[in-house]
């Protein structure tokens, strides 16, 4: 079974393969003051309440955006299950060409997401991680990542909202009945939901009109849920891509 570990700069998504099927999955806080013992037995426990016993895993693959904790992790995998892990890389990707100004920019998890929508959807493609950041992650017809566009999250915009605005306060997130608030809290969250929908939509529009062919929109992240049915240029939504990804590049890899 393949270990993966996906790491956002707000959450961690922890996952177990079999074989290419997603048999168990969790979303976590990022804490980045664990130690490797920390990570290693809390993961060890999850997997045992599911009934996976750790010498079952036979190999891990991380994507990582928060670099004080990628020796940890390495050290965790080497520690608890005695292999070394399979690291993506910024900037380096053999299976997908950066089409951009700096290579080296590009993060570990644009390139997981961006193989993972290749290989299940096929390009051109508009990936939507709606997650810590709004990020969008362009793929042209010939499977070249060719840029894209990043926003404030939709969690960091409330926070911000409701700290700068004493008569404010937080609220669900979830989707208003009408664009029309009715009161504070229908007026909050139809202005994130619909707001940020409207943010989806304009900048696909945009990115569509300078692609060629007809890129399919995957929406993926934390809040992908929330956006779905409501920004209209989202195609497909797939919270697991990121975890794909890395079972994608870990294979290829092992191949090689």
């Amino acid at each position: 079974m393949l270990l993966v570990i996906e790491v956002g700069n707000t959450n961690t998504k922890v996952g177990v393969f079999d074989g290419t099927t997603l048999r168990v999955s969790w979303r976590l806080t990022t804490r980045r003051e664990q130690t490797a013992d920390e990570y290693g037995m809390f993961i060890d426990t999850l997997l045992r309440s599911r009934a996976i016993e750790p010498q079952q895993i036979d190999g891990v693959a991380i994507s990582n955006v928060v670099p004080p904790i990628q020796q940890t992790l390495e050290w965790m995998s080497e520690q608890y299950f005695r292999v070394s892990p399979f690291c993506v890389e910024p900037g380096v990707t053999p299976a997908m060409p950066l089409a951009v100004d700096h290579p080296r920019e590009v993060g570990a998890d644009r390139i997981t997401m961006c193989v993972a929508a290749i290989t299940l959807y096929g390009p051109p493609l508009i990936v939507v991680d709606l997650g810590t950041t709004t990020r969008f992650d362009c793929v042209s017809a010939a499977g070249e990542f060719v840029g894209g566009a990043i926003a404030p999250g939709i969690a960091i915009s409330t926070e911000a909202l409701v700290a700068r605005a004493a008569r404010l306060f937080r609220v669900e997130l979830v989707r208003p009945k009408e664009a029309i608030g009715r009161n504070t809290v229908t007026n909050i969250q139809s202005g994130v939901v619909y707001g940020y929908a409207g943010l989806v939509d304009g900048l696909v529009e945009r990115m569509k009109a300078e692609m060629t062919g007809a890129p399919k929109v995957i929406a993926t992240g934390g809040n992908a849920r929330l956006l779905e049915g409501v920004a209209r240029s989202i195609d497909q939504v797939n919270e697991d891509l990121g975890l794909h990804g890395l079972r994608i590049l870990w294979t290829r890899a092992q191949a090689r």
